[in-house]
């Protein structure tokens, strides 16, 4: 039985890479296919071979991997999987594209349908010059759209990271999807019952993650708030802060693991399609305060694990923080939500039944 893994590109590192490093464990004998690969800002697979696409001797091609986006089709048809049995893709945009012999199995792991093809406003509002070029890219972007239409159906079943990726699935891709939450290492992150007196915010610097609502809510109740991460917000959302909020930039997984162990609570404004952060937040013992919409739906408990907020609006935030400061958390049982639901040892039971069903993979095969 000959595995295939195949990611989008390999050139960052966030809860879809992730995930994927998790599924390269899981499957160690099981050759890897990406489009692009930067060793240095995404996942070190050490001696293990990454295949790449002809999109990787392309100057630049790396370091600009986004404006590659009408060729990634093109390059993930070009890979010859031929003689592989299983392949397993994770995705958000290209990799279902692959193309597989007839008897494989192909199952892919949808993190979303592509969001910069479906969800085009939302996504690319961060890049100031998107406004004076918008009728070419739409132009374009309806081409890629029937491309990614057809290429959908690639995929002999989808796993769907959260309930509502699943509905999208289902509702612009015409495809059922299976609903099995993504895990998180459990022992890479560390349980504390001391909680020091700030909070946390973790995420990229891009405008759909709405720090800006994070900042103002702040800039209000002037506590002192911690946010980590780079982007190409960066310096907007220092202009708006005020003195209680701390930017710490990229910080190490050590350093990372520590941030959220003594956070007296995670703050996400994003809506995210499935999120792990507020996962990672609770494996640490810690609540989580929450735009409560997308992916949190499915991983937190309102006044057990976190609280969730109504609008993305400063004020919706401000009065979640405010309800949150009067809960006496129990943070053993937040630790304990997470391990018992979100570890990989549930994730991975889950998956290698459908394998059974769908492929008759077996796990002494893998």
């Amino acid at each position: 039985m000959k595995i295939a893994l195949v990611h989008d590109y390999l050139t960052q590192r966030g809860g879809a890479e992730r995930v994927f490093e998790l599924l390269c464990k899981r499957y160690p004998e099981a050759d890897i296919f990406t489009s692009l690969y930067d060793q240095q800002k995404s996942i070190d697979f050490g001696e293990r071979m990454v295949n790449t696409t002809f999109l990787q001797k392309i100057p630049g091609a790396v370091k600009y991997f986004r404006l590659m986006a009408p060729l990634y089709f093109p390059a993930f048809r070009t890979l010859n999987l031929q003689d592989y049995d299983l392949i397993i893709s994770s995705s958000t945009s290209f990799a279902k594209a692959v193309r597989k012999k007839p008897q494989a199995r192909h199952i892919c792991f949808c993190h979303n349908v592509t969001r910069f093809l479906w969800n085009t406003e939302t996504y690319l509002r961060e890049y100031g010059d998107y406004r004076y070029f918008a009728p070419l890219i739409e132009r374009v972007f309806q081409m890629m759209r029937n491309v990614d239409l057809k290429y959908s159906q690639e995929p002999d079943l989808y796993i769907a990271n959260s309930s509502i990726v699943g509905h999208r699935i289902q509702q612009i891709y015409g495809k059922h999807a299976i609903v099995i939450n993504y895990p998180i290492d459990t022992s890479n992150f560390v349980f504390s019952d001391t909680k020091d007196e700030y909070y946390l915010a973790s995420a990229r610097m891009i405008s759909y993650k709405r720090l800006d609502i994070i900042v103002e809510a702040f800039n209000w109740l002037g506590w002192h708030l911690l946010i980590s991460g780079e982007g190409p917000e960066l310096e907007r959302l220092k202009s708006k802060a005020l003195g209680n909020i701390q930017f710490l930039g990229h910080v190490s997984d050590g350093q990372r693991k520590d941030l959220f162990s003594r956070a007296k609570s995670i703050i996400v404004a994003a809506l995210e399609d499935y999120g792990l952060v507020p996962v990672e937040a609770n494996a640490s013992g810690t609540p989580v305060i929450a735009y409560g919409a997308g992916g949190v739906l499915d991983t937190q408990i309102p006044g057990k694990t976190g609280v969730l907020f109504k609008r993305q609006t400063p004020d919706s935030l401000q009065r979640a923080l405010l309800e949150a400061r009067g809960i006496s958390w129990n943070y053993e049982n937040i630790r304990n939500h997470a391990v018992n639901n979100f570890s990989e040892q549930v994730f991975f039971s889950k998956v290698e039944q459908i394998l059974v069903q769908v492929s008759g993979v077996r796990r002494s095969f893998i």
